[in-house]
């Protein structure tokens, strides 16, 4: 891997963790911050860095790459400013996700890139999961046979915004999983949310996605359940798929499970379930390292336009869930 330069746009809650894997492979130039408590303990912990308050500061120096891990809301604004500057050569951005609150902000982004020469790849982590990636080669190996249904979900008792609706804060990941492993997108979605502790947030919601080819999916997501759920179920013809990632375990459960008919009567066939071995590797580490890989070169994994048939995704559910 070659050495790269790469700044950082945020220092908070996932932004930190960009800032310890980037250190971690080499890659750590600098950290913008606004929160002068938080730049103060970051340059303690990263003394070799530069530190910024602000990012027109940062777009001063010339680095090889800006990740944006800061709230949704400004995701748009801090990536045009990097496209857009006249000053600094190399404009590779990776937004982390949502790219950003509207499809017509993610389109306007991906035409100054293309006019400004710029690379943008979004933030869709569970791309780089190598569970997600065996599960893909699984099916693509027909072992379960013609896809029919998915279903995911993503359950836990907070994090409970109050800008944004449990779909749009949980969701991304769900979606950008459902058109990987289908490798379509949807062409119909329905959706219906409940509102409990804010009048204007959705704290559960259940959404119904239909694909090309007759597959089905639906996504549920909540901040009010008891317990922790990360949980991926993929139905076929010939076998059935399950993987929880908010287990310690994350098995990938392959089920030897289906229906055939006989004299017209429906028959449940089943043989031993196996556990799938996949390389256990960090997702977030593998997602950083393709980046700094692949920003003079071409991304061809998570790119503006995959993060742009999120936000469409998000934009539609939240419309009909007013």
């Amino acid at each position: 891997m070659a050495e790269k330069k790469i700044c950082v746009i945020g220092g908070g809650r996932w932004g930190k963790n960009h800032i310890k894997t980037l250190y971690k492979i080499g890659c750590l130039s600098a950290v913008v911050e606004s929160n002068e408590s938080r730049l103060a303990e970051i340059k303690s912990m990263y003394q070799s860095i530069d530190c910024y308050s602000n990012v027109e500061s940062a777009l001063s120096d010339d680095y090889d790459g800006y990740v944006v891990a800061t709230p949704a809301e400004t995701h748009f604004q801090i990536a045009s400013a990097i496209i857009n500057d006249r000053n600094i050569s190399k404009k590779n951005i990776l937004i982390e996700k949502p790219m950003t609150l509207n499809s017509e902000d993610s389109k306007r982004l991906i035409a100054d890139a293309e006019m400004n020469g710029a690379k943008i790849m979004v933030g869709h982590v569970l791309m780089f999961h190598p569970a997600i990636k065996k599960i893909k080669e699984t099916i693509e190996n027909n072992r379960i046979g013609k896809l029919y249904y998915l279903y995911s979900t993503r359950l836990n008792l907070g994090t409970v915004r109050t800008e944004e609706s449990v779909f749009s804060s949980f969701a991304p990941h769900d979606i950008s999983v459902l058109n990987y492993i289908i490798g379509e997108k949807p062409t119909n979605i329905q959706a219906k949310g409940v509102k409990f502790l804010q009048n204007k947030i959705y704290d559960t919601t259940m959404t119904m996605l239909e694909y090309p080819n007759n597959i089905h999916a639906h996504i549920h997501v909540s901040w009010l359940h008891p317990f922790k759920e990360q949980r991926l179920v993929i139905v076929g013809s010939t076998g059935m798929i399950s993987f929880d990632d908010s287990t310690a375990e994350k098995e990938i459960h392959l089920y030897n499970k289906r229906i055939d008919f006989e004299d017209g009567l429906p028959i449940k066939v089943e043989k031993p379930d196996e556990i799938i071995e996949y390389e256990r590797k960090m997702p977030l580490e593998e997602e950083l390292l393709y980046f700094v890989d692949n920003i003079e070169d071409k991304i061809c994994v998570n790119t503006a336009e995959d993060g742009y048939q999120v936000v469409k995704v998000l934009e539609e559910v939240e419309h009909l869930l007013e």
